[in-house]
């Protein structure tokens, strides 16, 4: 059975639109038949008006004198506009679809003589090819898949596929404690070294105006910024990520005290609360101002 047999061949006389009008399922059911066989980002409604153009010219041409049924010949029309219409959305190359069939073919060889699903080793050992031009061959198939926007719109929504510029609520909570971290650790750090700290980093001014300041030299200065860089980083991790804090070798030595105070100074400057609730830089519009 084919599809010209759902469709009651027209009366003699029966002028274009009519014997359209009449042979019309043709379109529908050749469409249902060849979809089924097509990945889901293809768009049928393409596929339908290339079929129906392709009955109009059908029947436009068709010359019943010949003793071929109508529906047999819009038939033959029908499925190779549709064929034409595939290949034109086609992205890749005739020789690309050749080399897919081909690994197809011998991974569903492989799978049945092995019981299980083959490794890319094997299916590339089988077709003597590398697993590298296995790999480059699955990524050029992909990259030929292009998807229409009006379809997934129109069902998810277009917020959903546009990339968001805005921070989640959880990113937005990691920020700011983050940043309350960093406030703190600042400000528990040794008045000379905050001095050094705030300079650099927040008011722009030379190493040579520091030194002045502080009664040092400018390379002072630059090993002052050293140490104070590595205190906030171990003050901010004893807090964020303790495991990445160097154990000190000497846990009862001066240092180790001294260490030891910076980080609970920093622990007790604010409330787990007041961390969650102050704005970041980004969301208060101005770069750390209550540091």
């Amino acid at each position: 059975m084919t599809a010209s047999d759902f469709v009651s061949p027209p009366s003699a006389g029966v002028d274009v639109e009519e014997l359209c009008r009449v042979h019309l399922p043709l379109v529908h059911f050749e469409v249902r038949a060849i979809s089924s066989r097509l990945p889901g980002h293809v768009y049928t409604d393409d596929l339908v008006s290339a079929g129906m153009a392709a009955l109009a010219m059908a029947a436009r041409s068709f010359d019943a004198s010949l003793g071929v049924p109508f529906g047999r010949y819009a038939v033959r029309r029908i499925r190779g506009a549709l064929l034409d219409e595939l290949r034109s959305a086609d992205w890749a190359t005739r020789s690309l679809r050749s080399k897919v069939r081909r690994r197809d073919a011998v991974h569903d060889a492989l799978a049945a003589a092995l019981g299980r699903r083959p490794t890319d080793a094997e299916v590339a050992d089988q077709m003597g090819v590398s697993v590298a031009e296995l790999e480059r061959l699955e990524a050029d198939l992909h990259s030929s898949v292009v998807l229409r926007l009006d379809v997934i719109t129109d069902s998810v929504g277009a917020d959903a596929v546009l990339p968001s510029t805005s921070a989640t609520p959880e990113a937005t909570l990691v920020a700011r404690e983050r940043q309350a971290y960093l406030r703190d650790a600042i400000s528990a750090l040794p008045d000379r070294l905050q001095v050094v700290v705030r300079g650099c980093f927040f008011e722009d001014r030379p190493m040579r105006e520091l030194a002045a300041e502080l009664g040092v030299t400018e390379s002072r200065i630059s090993q002052m910024r050293a140490e104070a860089l590595k205190l906030l980083r171990d003050g901010m991790n004893s807090q964020l990520a303790p495991e990445l804090v160097a154990s000190p070798s000497n846990a009862g030595g001066a240092v180790a005290r001294r260490k030891a105070a910076y980080y609970a100074s920093i622990a007790a400057r604010t409330s787990f609360r007041d961390r969650l609730t102050i704005p970041t830089a980004t969301e208060a519009g101005s770069q750390f101002e209550a540091v």
